[in-house]
């Protein structure tokens, strides 16, 4: 009797180590698919693509950016005025004021995110609330400065074909079918 009793008793802790083991195992393959299913699918490289806040004023980006500039720090990596385009052909020459407007600036703010803005140009119109933040995309080649423009483009309305520009960039813009504004580029010169 006390052999059988002995018996049931280490019978008993066995399938209670089995028991306490299969629970440890089980937990385990649930924490691993949970951990799995929070991993993003695929990650960006770092080297291909950057996004960068885009701002768009109504004569006053210059003011607005030495704010910036005295917030963040750093230096403008790039400041362009509109008097600085070639005249475009078949076209009237451009006032002495809409010529003193920021056509394009860029701050860093680190080493891969930039604040970059520009006026509006009233012979296209006032920027309104709402339109005065885009999304500029910088892609490491033509091919996938194409694919994003392209893909972004998809739904939406191309409002300038991606070419070649008198700086220098690949360039081009599109509103998305959600209504995001979106500039893409790939340039040479951008560091």
């Amino acid at each position: 009797m006390a052999k059988k009793k002995a018996a049931k008793k280490s019978a008993k802790k066995a399938v209670k180590k089995a028991a306490k083991k299969a629970v440890r195992k089980a937990t385990k393959k649930v924490a691993k698919k949970k951990t799995a299913a929070k991993k993003p699918v695929a990650v960006a490289d770092k080297k291909t693509t950057t996004i960068n806040p885009y701002l768009t004023f109504n004569g006053n980006c210059e003011e607005a950016f030495h704010l910036y500039q005295s917030v963040f720090g750093g230096k403008f990596d790039r400041k362009v005025h509109f008097k600085d385009m070639p005249p475009a052909d078949g076209q009237p020459p451009m006032p002495e004021e809409v010529g003193k407007r920021i056509m394009h600036v860029s701050l860093p703010i680190t080493k891969d995110i930039f604040l970059m803005g520009s006026d509006s140009n009233p012979m296209f119109g006032e920027v309104t609330f709402g339109q005065h933040l885009s999304l500029s995309v910088t892609a490491e080649s033509n091919a996938k400065a194409d694919k994003v423009f392209h893909s972004l483009a998809e739904g939406g309305k191309i409002t300038m074909p991606l070419a070649k520009q008198f700086w220098g960039a690949y360039f081009g813009m599109l509103i998305d079918k959600f209504g995001i504004t979106w500039l893409v580029s790939c340039d040479p010169n951008q560091k």
